[in-house]
């Protein structure tokens, strides 16, 4: 893997690969509370956000971590994607995990401006409220205190819900950015299916 950020990103891919590495070492047996507080801080520190059609010259592109730290940018879906792999990568068990597409209010309580945004939620059972880790607030929040967004979906390695409702379908099979995610980061070394 850092040979592969060398010869994409040089020695500024190198750098941050390293820190992300070092990181996930200090990280292997501390307490889940912890693991998801620096990798949520990690990222939401190193990488600069920056929209799709500016990075990638698309309008919707998924990246992996590695492209994500090796450009040290992406939007939301990228944030929270790098998040999300780090986290199963560390052992958090997939199903306490959800890549959770909502609607952002955007400018304050009054707002009725709303815009399509993704943030990972960790359940610490599959009863809780979930912790929220955002690309837009710094620190974790209970999704009781984020009446800033309406979650319209949510999805993992493993399944797809609407609401709190499981549904029956692939996640891979109706979300064709997300089976061509697990595709390149399993060609990048994590396999996220197999957690």
């Amino acid at each position: 893997m850092l040979a592969n950020m060398e010869t994409r990103y040089g020695a500024d891919g190198v750098a941050i690969f390293s820190a992300w590495q070092q990181l996930m070492n200090e990280l292997e047996d501390k307490s889940e509370l912890e693991k998801i507080t620096q990798i949520n801080n990690f990222f939401n520190q190193r990488i600069h956000y920056t929209e799709d059609r500016d990075l990638w010259q698309q309008s919707d592109y998924w990246a992996t971590p590695m492209e994500t730290m090796g450009m040290r940018a992406g939007d939301c879906e990228d944030y929270t994607i790098a998040k999300y792999v780090s986290l199963v990568q560390l052992g958090i068990p997939i199903q306490q995990l959800r890549l959770i597409y909502v609607k952002a209010r955007m400018g304050g309580a009054q707002s009725k401006i709303y815009q399509a945004h993704m943030v990972l939620g960790y359940y610490s059972s599959t009863s809780a409220i979930p912790l929220i880790l955002d690309s837009l607030v710094t620190g974790l929040e209970s999704a009781t205190n984020r009446p800033d967004l309406r979650p319209v979906f949510s999805f993992n390695s493993e399944g797809l819900w609407i609401g709190n409702q499981q549904a029956l379908a692939d996640p891979t099979a109706r979300l064709s950015r997300w089976r061509n995610l697990l595709n390149r980061t399993r060609q990048e070394g994590f396999d996220l299916l197999s957690k």
